[in-house]
């Protein structure tokens, strides 16, 4: 349990982040309820509550989560409600300053999202997890109305509507390996919008991310290789944008530009100054 206040001068961002923390304990129930016959010690006995709540200047972001564990053989779930609020500029954003940065295009998501998260046991270098979740996407403008285009009149949902909603069905795998000299990471996402009701949104997406990294003395030689496609319904929100740091440096978030499908290749060599 605990909480975190930062408070800058200027324009630095403001950061509030509240963290509690949970366990319902078993040993401070009841004997009659601690019986292995009670379907109630087995709901209760080993249960986590988690909530949180970052609030920055201009984004948001609430979470509570429900967690079982488990033996570590088995699978872990969490019964996760989560609402974020946060300036889209990956596509909908201004490039300023030379296309080197992008500035507010009056454009907000506000996601609600519940549903249930089941972490398989991961192994010496793989883990992965399995979430199905129902989404509400609602774009929002500076004042906090519902709006459904950008400045430019172009539509920002894709049912046409206000918000949009979905059923998401989503695998991501996670690898990693390193030593002391390199290190490899990868990661693979998969989602599935299930068609639950003809007006929510239908699509099959996927997203990948592959890391090296060697040390070379002082200096630290990094190759990324990230990419991604999507087929069917597709709101502007989840196009992929190409831009900013991780992508390509140099170019404000989505400056270069978005799509459907992206393949993004960059090596970077970085040099330690010492002062």
């Amino acid at each position: 349990m605990g909480a975190q206040r930062s408070i800058h001068a200027g324009k630095a961002k403001i950061d509030v982040n509240v963290d509690f923390t949970h366990n319902l304990c078993a040993s401070l129930m009841h004997n009659t309820f601690r019986n292995a016959g009670n379907p109630l010690s087995l709901l209760i006995g080993s249960e986590k509550l988690h909530v949180s709540c970052d609030k920055g200047l201009y984004d948001s972001n609430v979470l509570v989560a429900f967690r079982r564990p488990r033996e570590e053989c088995l699978a872990h779930q969490s019964f996760v409600v989560q609402h974020s609020l946060s300036p889209e500029i990956g596509i909908h954003g201004i490039p300023i300053k030379n296309f080197s940065q992008s500035g507010s295009g009056g454009v907000n998501l506000s996601r609600l999202s519940v549903g249930m998260d089941l972490n398989e046991p991961a192994s010496s270098k793989w883990s992965s997890t399995t979430s199905i979740k129902f989404e509400h996407v609602r774009p929002l403008n500076d004042d906090g109305r519902n709006i459904s285009r950008d400045c430019d009149g172009f539509p920002l949902t894709c049912s046409g509507s206000p918000h949009d909603s979905m059923v998401v069905l989503k695998q991501e795998s996670r690898y990693t390996k390193e030593n002391d000299h390199s290190f490899f990471h990868f990661n693979l996402q998969i989602e599935q919008g299930i068609p639950v009701l003809s007006k929510w949104i239908i699509f099959n997406r996927f997203k990948f991310v592959a890391s090296k990294g060697i040390k070379l003395g002082p200096a630290l030689l990094l190759t990324r290789l990230s990419g991604g496609s999507i087929v069917g319904d597709m709101a502007p929100y989840q196009a992929f944008s190409i831009g900013g740091i991780g992508s390509v440096r140099g170019y404000g978030e989505g400056a270069v530009g978005s799509g459907r499908s992206c393949l993004v290749a960059n090596s970077e060599l970085s040099l330690p100054l010492n002062c």
